[in-house]
């Protein structure tokens, strides 16, 4: 069974290793709700407690799906959503925070969910257009109601952070990192630890690059995520499949998988990162959690530090339009 680690100081207690349900529901392939609510059914088996999912997510189909493999075993999970975006012809739009709807949105979410709580409830952008004082206002009043126990932001920066926190005490920040993608390392994390918070690093297996099962943006079928993201196009792709080898290197040393070696990198980061690869078959689910068991040595830690600095990655981690709701 998975150990449990705690985000923030506010008593939010977790699995070390979280279910990302996104992919679930779109960007990565066509869905499969029976094995997608056989996989969330196998996590908490195997001692998953966390599941991630948001609004947008279908959109609106994914917190459905949650809540319909809940169903008899809610008081198991930890449930995570998110709010911020509005959903326009289908897909992500522009971004909407005022506190009117972030509190219109918790109750749908509640519905679609089939519960009476949110246990962590995230900003999923910052809205520019909204002071951030006033959104986690809007917050808290959810956590006075009975509505949301814990409140977490995703991809804020760290002034945002702060300001936030001297609100309402934030207990998680989601953000992208992994081995791939380490840019919150020079502000963003010392903030987090200075504040108590804890982080919850999404694509933490850096999209199929550090698993080595990415493929050319064109390889990719119409409305996979991938045919668009930067990092798997042209000569960004050929340099990055080059830079990921070293994760390789250090599995085949270890007798583990590169998927397994890159989520025990993170967990041995720090007891406050709860990564939540995301996946929605059960065979991958299981190595997922046996990256748990992995204790790498100084040597493994060094060479992967190394071998993958911020500046080797190729290419943006989003194209134009999405790097602009990534808050500075």
């Amino acid at each position: 069974m998975l150990s449990k680690r705690r985000l923030g100081r506010q008593g939010l207690e977790v699995s070390a290793l979280g279910l990302g349900c996104m992919g679930m529901s779109q960007s990565y392939g066509l869905p499969d709700d029976q094995e997608s609510i056989a996989t969330i059914h196998r996590a908490i088996d195997l001692g998953v407690t966390l599941f991630d999912t948001a609004e947008v997510y279908g959109p609106y189909t994914n917190e459905a799906l949650v809540g319909r493999a809940l169903v008899g075993r809610r008081d198991q999970a930890i449930i995570a959503t998110k709010f911020g975006w509005r959903v326009e012809h289908g897909r992500f739009g522009g971004l909407d925070s005022r506190p009117e709807r972030v509190k219109r949105v918790a109750d749908e979410s509640l519905r679609r969910l089939g519960t009476d709580h949110i246990d962590l409830y995230y900003q999923h952008r910052v809205d520019p257009a909204v002071p951030i004082e006033d959104v986690v206002g809007a917050m808290a009043d959810l956590v006075h109601a009975g509505k949301v126990r814990f409140l977490g932001l995703s991809e804020a920066g760290e002034q945002t952070i702060r300001r936030a926190h001297a609100v309402h005490p934030i207990s998680a920040v989601q953000s992208e990192y992994s081995l791939w993608e380490r840019s919150l390392e020079g502000s963003v994390i010392p903030v987090l630890r200075e504040l108590g918070i804890g982080l919850v690093p999404f694509s933490p297996l850096g999209r199929g690059f550090l698993t080595g099962t990415a493929k050319r943006a064109e390889e990719y079928p119409e409305g996979d995520y991938r045919r668009g993201d930067p990092r798997f196009q042209g000569a960004n792709f050929d340099a990055n499949v080059r830079a990921a080898s070293v994760v390789r290197e250090v599995a085949t040393r270890r007798g583990a998988s590169p998927g397994q070696i890159s989520l025990a990198w993170l967990l041995h980061k720090g007891d406050d990162l709860v990564p939540i690869p995301g996946t929605k078959r059960r065979r991958y689910l299981e190595e997922n959690v046996r990256a748990a068991e992995i204790a790498l040595n100084s040597a493994d830690l060094s060479q992967l530090d190394a071998a993958l600095p911020p500046e080797v990655v190729a290419g943006p981690r989003y194209d134009d339009r999405m790097m602009a709701f990534i808050d500075q």
